[in-house]
């Protein structure tokens, strides 16, 4: 067996307060990499190593770990990363499913299928990445295995085969069953779990177990034609041929083995590792990773997860430390050596690698090298961020990048003295490279720094950053909404910039089309879509001279970034350059630039602007007695509430409601439920403003 195929590179995600965190504790305790437990009700987690995860008790930044496991005498390194939950930090959760192999997504016995684990999987989806599931927290009182199975096939989708059953729930949990080896295993509190029992099942469990059994032989035998057969005949089929069966189902993502235990209580973990071992792929069963060549972006280039292939690797996490950047990147093919030097093929800068390091949360272990297949972090590299792709200077490729959503909230900070006003600047561009979900830029008519991410507490987390972390004193401003403005039409218009004052003079002059444009649109038409904005040039016979196209083009950016109806930025544009002049003489890129921005201005003014604003999804779960209160509120906060859930004695109620109505959302449903309902809000959109709603803004910004 090679090194590769003895590799795991996976993450464990779900929806907040599932125990993601708590399940990644025990995984490093059983492998050997810590030798107490850590919780994240005490502030101790290994994982959770940064002040506000400690005091929160929730994950923000996904870290790394490297341990190895024992499978049936074969030791396996396993690459681990704990994501966060909470929607505010889905950014990081989207870099860490872009480089993982397969993951382990974990639910709630008691809550099943929540909303943040709606938008894991979705994550999930899109990254094609294999997972299993975990049902965790089975001591809860009222936890239902059946129930949370069901909700993970219906509410998900998903095919998922159940590989365990729970020996008794709640308070009575203390043991699962193995439905392959129908053996039952109890693991000895005493010895935290690390000693594992193996007994007969339960009589009293015996007929249901049978069952269990009977579906997931059946499923297991329609991913293998031979099996098939063999079922069919009724032949008896043997525990490696179920394993080898439910493994191609899960590397192909057509179903997802379930798992089930109570992390906090020591029980079943060491099961889900194996399951781990047994059902994830190893890096050399990923497909071959695509990209673009960075000299023709139309050249579709593969890198084969091989040392012997050219080196490529992309980076998707730069922390900044005391001793230089930590860059965190996954290896997808070759081998980086210490003290190389590699090439950035996105800005086309060399970097050199100074130092690799396999991390374990904070600590670090020196290597000499890293090879296809594992995720290590380096130190050297000055103009690499999250996203961006490593590769071999005669080797050059750009891996698929990552999207990352539009901030949805803003708010303005100042420095509080003039020393503050310099470290402000270097600690936001430091910030800006860890986070690339956060944004800043200076408004030069109200002379504020405005600060961008993705709700309140992403934002709060930042402004402790700076003020506890960076020593930076800061005064801050109310969040506000990050609304946006679009157009609903299409229309067309001429922007003349012409000045003479004695000397040489100043002259552009062009012709644009703007209309609305989605991303398919552009994808289609193979146009750069960035910042929602597409620019066609369909300029013939040199009206406008070539060194000037581009001018027109920065012009009508810098025009739609600033806004036209509020100053709020456009988005979901395009523009077309269909006709313009030029002077022999007086003709320049800053002419050019400003005739831009004359015509888009125009353009949009006749293309009936709208504002737009962002929709979050709520998943409020309350107990019945408050259904009433929690729905009217939400009705007041012009949210549209979609379903509303039953759950044992409590309600879930989804809605979709204007980000701007739900400040102060958790105070206001800790009053109306005397403290007793808790909430998830994640964005899901933009829409038009309503008119009243939109005329209050304008007559604002007027003011």
């Amino acid at each position: 067996m090679g090194r590769l195929d003895n590799t795991r590179n996976f993450g464990i995600c779900a929806h907040i307060d599932a125990g993601k965190t708590t399940v990644t504790e025990r995984v490093l305790f059983y492998t050997g990499k810590t030798y107490k437990l850590g919780e994240v009700h005490d502030g101790t987690a290994t994982m959770d190593f940064l002040a506000e995860e400690q005091e929160r008790g929730i994950t923000i930044q996904s870290a790394a770990t490297t341990c190895a496991w024992d499978r049936r005498g074969v030791e396996y390194a396993l690459n681990l990363i704990d994501t966060p939950g909470h929607v505010d930090f889905t950014v990081e959760v989207e870099r860490s499913m872009r480089i993982l192999d397969g993951a382990v997504v974990v639910f709630d016995g008691k809550e099943g299928v929540e909303a943040q684990s709606e938008t894991v999987w979705r994550q999930a989806d899109r990254y094609e990445v294999p997972c299993v599931c975990f049902i965790n927290k089975m001591d809860k009182l009222g936890a239902d295995f059946e129930f949370s199975f069901n909700s993970i096939r219906e509410r998900l989708g998903a095919n998922a085969i159940a590989v365990q059953l729970p020996i008794g729930h709640g308070n009575a949990f203390e043991g699962i069953v193995d439905l392959i080896r129908m053996k039952a295993f109890y693991f000895k509190q005493e010895e935290l779990g690390a000693i594992v029992e193996e007994r007969e099942i339960p009589e009293n469990m015996r007929e249901q177990v049978a069952i269990w059994h009977h579906k997931l032989v059946e499923k297991a035998a329609e991913l293998d034609d031979d099996l098939t057969e063999k079922f069919i005949m009724e032949e008896e089929i043997s525990e490696d041929e179920i394993r080898e069966a439910l493994r191609k189902g899960t590397l192909t993502k057509q179903v997802h083995p379930t798992f089930c235990g109570a992390a906090l209580k020591n029980i079943g973990v060491q099961r889900l590792l194996d399951g781990v071992i047994d059902y994830l792929p190893n890096p050399t069963q990923v497909p071959a990773i695509k990209g673009v060549n960075p000299r023709d972006h139309k050249e579709m280039l593969t890198r084969p997860p091989s040392e012997d292939a050219p080196f490529s690797a992309l980076v998707f996490k730069v922390v900044s430390d005391a001793h230089g950047d930590l860059t965190y990147a996954r290896v997808y093919s070759g081998k980086l050596n210490r003290g190389s030097r590699v090439l950035n093929a996105n800005n086309g800068k060399k970097e050199s690698v100074s130092r690799i390091f396999e991390m374990h949360a904070k600590e670090r272990i020196a290597r000499e090298d890293a090879k296809a297949g594992e995720i290590v972090a380096l130190v050297g590299l000055k103009n690499s961020i999250t996203g961006e792709t490593l590769c071999d200077a005669s080797a050059p490729i750009v891996l698929e990048r990552m999207d990352f959503p539009e901030p949805v909230i803003s708010m303005s900070i100042e420095p509080a003295t003039s020393a503050d006003k310099d470290k402000l600047g270097n600690a936001l561009v430091t910030i800006r490279r860890e986070d690339p979900s956060f944004r800043s830029h200076y408004n030069e008519e109200t002379g504020q720094t405005i600060i961008e991410g993705m709700g309140e507490l992403h934002l709060e987390i930042i402004t402790h950053k700076l003020t506890r972390d960076m020593k930076v004193g800061v005064h801050v401003g109310r969040p506000r909404v990050a609304y946006k403005e679009t157009i609903l039409a299409a229309a067309e218009a001429r922007g003349l910039h012409k000045k003479q004052t004695g000397g040489r003079g100043q002259f552009g002059d062009c012709t644009i089309t703007l209309e609305p444009f989605t991303a398919k649109q552009a994808e289609e038409a193979e146009l750069n879509f960035k910042n929602h904005f597409a620019f066609d040039n369909k300029i013939i016979g040199g009206a406008i001279p070539r060194e000037f196209i581009s001018s027109v083009e920065e012009g009508c950016r810098g025009a739609a970034l600033s806004g036209v109806l509020a100053g709020y930025p456009m988005i979901n544009v395009k523009v077309t350059l269909i006709d313009g002049s030029h002077h022999d003489v007086d003709s320049s890129t800053v002419a050019f630039e400003q005739a831009g921005i004359l015509a888009f201005r125009e353009a949009a003014r006749r293309a009936r602007l709208t504002l737009l604003e962002p929709i979050m999804k709520v998943a409020a779960t309350t107990p019945d007695d408050y259904l009433g209160p929690v729905t009217g509120d939400l009705n007041r906060r012009r949210a549209i509430i979609s379903e509303t859930e039953q759950r044992g004695n409590t309600r879930v109620v989804t809605a979709e409601a204007p980000l701007s109505e739900m400040f102060g959302y958790a105070t206001a449903l800790r009053g109306l439920t005397q403290g007793r309902a808790s909430y998830v809000m994640e964005p899901t959109t933009y829409r038009p403003v309503p008119d009243g709603v939109a005329k209050q803004l304008l007559e604002g910004a007027a003011a």
